[in-house]
């Protein structure tokens, strides 16, 4: 019979989410992975099978948690363009003031088109959802509104301008506006 778990699952995959987010899945070593989440291997492996269950575990609660709350802050139900111009500028100031960038974005990058990963696609998904709702079921729109912010995502994370950026973002927004009558 096995052992209850007697960690905080939050944390621990929390942990493990900025481990993958900074370094990336095949860079993240499992010292890494024992330093972040205060477990030792043995204990990772017999909760999460291997490196790429807990990588599954820590993008799923991404997906659930910051993307999610992301969302709700800045770009809610009802809250219509002006709420997800206020989303794409969330994205040029991480709280913590670094330029890890996005969990989602960057493992679509590492692993390109093979063996993406479910959480991937699920968190594009959200993000298309959310736009399309906010611009009344334009999907088209939703379509390059998901182009745009993972481009800004990437650009970030390279250490593309953050100023030019915001400039970007209010020009697209300013015109999106006049096309949907806002």
């Amino acid at each position: 019979m096995a052992r209850p778990r007697t960690f905080d699952e939050d944390r621990l995959l929390t942990g493990a989410m900025h481990v993958f987010r900074r370094r990336g899945f095949a860079a993240s070593s499992v010292r890494d992975l024992e330093e972040a989440t205060g477990l030792t291997s043995g204990s990772l492996y017999n909760s999460y099978r291997d490196k790429r269950g807990l990588f599954e575990t820590a993008s799923a609660h991404y997906n659930r948690t910051v993307l999610a709350r992301r969302i709700e802050d800045h770009a809610p139900e009802g809250a219509g363009i002006a709420g997800l111009r206020r989303l794409f500028l969330s994205l040029l100031h991480e709280p913590d003031g670094g330029s890890s960038g996005c969990l989602i974005t960057n493992s679509a990058v590492e692993f390109g088109g093979r063996e993406q990963p479910g959480f991937v696609t699920e968190g594009f998904a959200i993000l298309r959802a959310c736009f399309a709702d906010r611009l009344r079921g334009n999907d088209t729109d939703a379509v390059a509104l998901l182009a745009l912010y993972q481009g800004i995502l990437v650009l970030i994370r390279a250490g593309y301008d953050k100023a030019a950026l915001e400039a970007m973002i209010t020009q697209h927004f300013e015109t999106l506006e006049k096309r949907h009558g806002c």
